[in-house]
């Protein structure tokens, strides 16, 4: 299974993104932060996902489904939905939490998602919603994705875990787990309410790993940095290094 993560930035974009890196990746240059596995499942679709898809040259074709974690504009664009609608004669499918109110798109299926519960994607692919501590107007949810029997836990936009999320999560032995990092290493950010630092992570490492949620085979990336917020990406990878915690960027591609 591949995991490409497409984009990794929160909101602070570089102005160079328009000019020095218009057409390529850089890891201390970020665009919105979405993930695309197996070139067929998308995970959110920001400001620049078009930007992002072109980079990388996805076939938009390839694409069947998209699941969104909430309706912030780096997360959510009707224009890439559409775009990406518009190249397959298949019907797109858009997951997203039960609740959130839709626009009717072309070529488009809205696939209401109920918090905990489990729905098949595909023969292979079952996806399951949990609570998101984030903006709740937004309609905000972690995504749980099983591919092929490996668990990916996609928590981006969200601070700690709450505890219906966390107790749904217990012996999960999760493969794979993409936290929020917004905020860096350091104390007394007011974001803490809705997003997570690295000292954060620190003390959420450990309790995940007696509850069963992940393992010491778990592969743990981050994504969502905040450059603001943030040392450059080669001296947060030295950070990281030493808690077992991998720093995601645009174009990174795995095989899990």
């Amino acid at each position: 299974m591949e995991i490409l993560f497409l984009g990794t930035c929160a909101c602070d974009y570089s102005p160079l993104l328009q000019t020095t890196y218009k057409d390529v990746f850089d890891k201390n240059a970020r665009r919105s932060s979405c993930a695309l596995i197996d070139g067929r499942y998308l995970i959110d679709c920001g400001y620049h996902c078009l930007e992002e898809l072109r980079i990388a040259q996805i076939d938009l074709s390839q694409i069947t489904d998209i699941f969104v974690t909430h309706f912030h504009s780096d997360h959510y664009n009707v224009e890439c939905i559409s775009q990406i609608a518009k190249a397959s004669d298949r019907t797109l499918r858009v997951w997203v939490r039960a609740g959130a109110k839709v626009i009717a798109i072309s070529n488009v299926e809205w696939k209401l998602m109920k918090k905990g519960t489990e729905y098949t994607v595909a023969e292979n692919v079952k996806v399951t919603g949990l609570p998101a501590n984030h903006n709740e107007s937004v309609f905000p949810q972690h995504i749980l994705l099983e591919v092929d029997g490996k668990k990916i836990f996609y928590a981006l936009d969200g601070a700690w875990f709450l505890h219906e999320t966390y107790y749904a999560l217990k012996n999960a032995n999760l493969d794979f787990l993409v936290l929020d990092c917004t905020c860096g290493d350091y104390e007394g950010d007011y974001r803490i309410g809705e997003h997570n630092s690295i000292p954060m992570i620190r003390l959420m490492l450990p309790s995940l790993k007696k509850w069963g949620v992940i393992t010491e085979k778990t592969q743990v990336y981050v994504s969502h940095l905040a450059p603001s917020l943030h040392k450059s990406h080669e001296e947060t990878v030295e950070i990281l290094q030493k808690d077992g915690v991998c720093v995601a960027y645009d174009g990174l591609s795995l095989q899990l």
